[in-house]
């Protein structure tokens, strides 16, 4: 293969990324401009009376004592994953009002809802929506019209009924909690209950002002002459529809939105919408482990306790929505003895520091993709740079020069190859005039030059090739990770996590790549120089709609290259 024909297919394979990037961008801005094709049936609106959310219960939620029935589909697991009852569907005519219970801390806005103690809401003060509306935070669990995102747990009971009993509406002490951030104390509990038929019931949510993690536990005391027997499950339900408020850039690939869990045999299994909407998805005898919805940048997730045995499913419901969760080991209290039941339920950043001691293998859900070998390490580099730098915008940069540095050898190659193969192109030039109409013969000529020169034109792809791994591992760290989220440069760059607003990276990212290219050997074909010629503006373009850091890496990546290129020529006297 001669170097024309190199050439050719590097850029066979340039406009072959540019039409993916498109396509994918196709996707994900149909997905934002049509949120209603991509969600389920709505939820019940949360009206505002007086600065207070509250929401009224569907009639048929509610039976004649004025507890609320768990026949809601998707309320509680399938009883194949707990016990041998299945709830059955009952009807209902008093209808009831309540509040939600908010509660502040620090970094979390929650609302909880008195009807199963369900967690309905959830904001993240620390992450506003965009720079441009600061004191708006980022919106995770929502219940709403056309939005359905909660966290649900509770007790599957067996009782030898044929339904499951009545979905409690909790009482609770006060109607908000707030723990402030010069607060003494570094825990919050907030503590729900009801009572029935002699047994008491108490769950409670503890919060903590420095984490995202949060503690629920069940405990249970046995007032009865009868043992009780329950299994904790716990599970998250999602509707369809893209994260409000989120933008995809035209080129840049849509982020994963779905479920995740781990396995024996996959530490991190993406449980996609398509993958439910065709069948369920259920494991039993997990030790350990946890179930999480992810998009970009957050999480919410389900950790039990690690040292037991759990059941995990996910599913799509008949209404439209989907939930994932787990079903714990049947726990027995004998009369008059309490039990406990407790899981950890975490909502924020996907932030590998957060997510780690929760539990084995949570801090895959940052998705790395393919290389994340390869990515984890990089970002522990960038986050140490950026420990003394103070500057997410600098650690990249730092981070482009080290990695370029490690690369140098491989490079160097290149370069060389390069400096070799612009030595000879006048020969080459002649060898083509010479034998244009024979494309055999001239395929000889210019291999007997290779061999007398001891030249080898893929020689200067291979170690490229080499170094595409690398390129992708820090590209997806650049647009997975959440620190680089609103994370300024200086001047105009106040976003790494977004385009730059002024283009100005952009356009000297393609005057770099331009300059690149008059360093290496031109082409004899007049057509492929044309296109060559183009490149630079086509990855402009792309540049544009792509986030401010990665754009930077691009950028000083290419000065180091044509640094080191221009040494190479001047070393091989091809300048």
């Amino acid at each position: 293969m001669n170097n024309p024909d190199i050439r050719r297919w590097v850029i066979l394979l340039a406009i072959g990324l540019c039409a993916y990037w498109m396509v994918q961008a196709w996707v994900g801005y149909q997905r934002a401009k049509n949120p209603e094709d991509y969600r389920g049936t709505p939820a019940p609106s949360i009206e505002t009376n007086g600065g207070t959310e509250n929401t009224t219960v569907p009639t048929d939620l509610v039976n004649n004592e004025g507890n609320v029935n768990t026949a809601n589909e998707g309320d509680v697991p399938d009883a194949s994953l707990v016990a041998p009852q299945r709830p059955t569907e009952s009807n209902t005519t008093t209808d009831i009002d309540r509040d939600f219970i908010q509660v502040t801390t620090p970094l979390l806005q929650i609302w909880i809802d008195p009807l199963g103690g369900d967690l309905v809401g959830a904001k993240l003060p620390k992450y506003p929506v965009s720079l441009q509306d600061p004191n708006v935070p980022t919106t995770l669990l929502d219940k709403r019209f056309g939005r359905t995102y909660i966290a649900q747990s509770g007790l599957y009971e067996q009782n030898g009924a044929s339904q499951q009993p009545p979905k409690p509406v909790f009482n609770y002490a006060a109607s908000s909690y707030e723990i402030a951030e010069d607060a003494s104390e570094d825990t919050l509990d907030v503590v729900l209950n009801f009572e029935r038929d002699g047994i008491q019931f108490y769950k409670t949510y503890v919060f903590r002002k420095d984490r995202y993690d949060i503690q629920v536990r069940y405990d249970v005391l046995n007032n009865t002459t009868q043992t009780y027997n329950a299994a904790y499950f716990a599970q998250i339900r999602r509707d369809g529809g893209p994260p409000d408020g989120v933008k995809t850039g035209f080129f840049r690939p849509p982020a994963y939105l779905g479920g995740a869990v781990t396995t024996p045999e996959k530490r991190y299994k993406r449980l996609k919408f398509k993958q439910l909407r065709e069948n369920d998805f259920a494991i039993r005898g997990i030790q350990g482990g946890w179930i999480a919805f992810l998009q970009h940048y957050f999480i919410s997730a389900w950790i039990p306790p690690q040292d037991s045995t759990y059941s995990y499913y996910a599913g799509q419901l008949s209404s439209g929505e989907y939930r994932y969760g787990f079903t714990g080991p049947l726990q027995s209290i004998a009369p008059g003895a309490s039990g406990a039941y407790e899981a950890t339920f975490y909502v924020g950043p996907k932030r590998q520091k957060y997510l780690s001691p929760l539990a084995d293998y949570l801090s895959l859900t940052v998705d790395y993709g393919f290389f994340w070998w390869l990515s984890v390490p990089m970002f522990a580099v960038m986050e140490w740079i950026q420990s003394w730098a103070v500057n997410w915008g600098l650690s990249i940069i730092l981070l482009t020069i080290i990695i370029k540095t490690i690369l140098f050898p491989l490079s160097e190659m290149s370069y060389r190859s390069m400096a070799r193969m612009r030595k000879l192109t006048p020969q080459i030039k002649r060898i083509q005039e010479k034998f244009g109409t024979d494309r055999q013969k001239m395929g000889q000529e210019m291999m007997a030059l290779y061999r007398k020169e001891k030249a080898n034109p893929l020689s200067g792809c291979f170690p490229m090739l080499l170094q595409m791994p690398v390129f992708f591992a820090l590209y997806w760290v650049l647009i997975e990770s959440v620190e680089l989220r609103q994370a300024p440069l200086m001047l105009w760059i106040q976003d790494l996590g977004a385009m730059d607003p002024w283009f100005i990276l952009p356009i000297l990212n393609g005057a770099s790549m331009f300059l690149m290219q008059r360093l290496n050997p031109p082409m004899a074909d007049p057509m492929q120089q044309r296109v060559m010629m183009i490149m630079p503006i086509m990855f402009c373009v792309i540049c544009i709609f792509m986030p401010a850091g990665l754009v930077l890496y691009w950028f000083t990546n290419n000065l180091y290259s044509m640094g080191h290129h221009y040494f190479a020529l001047k070393k091989a006297g091809a300048t």
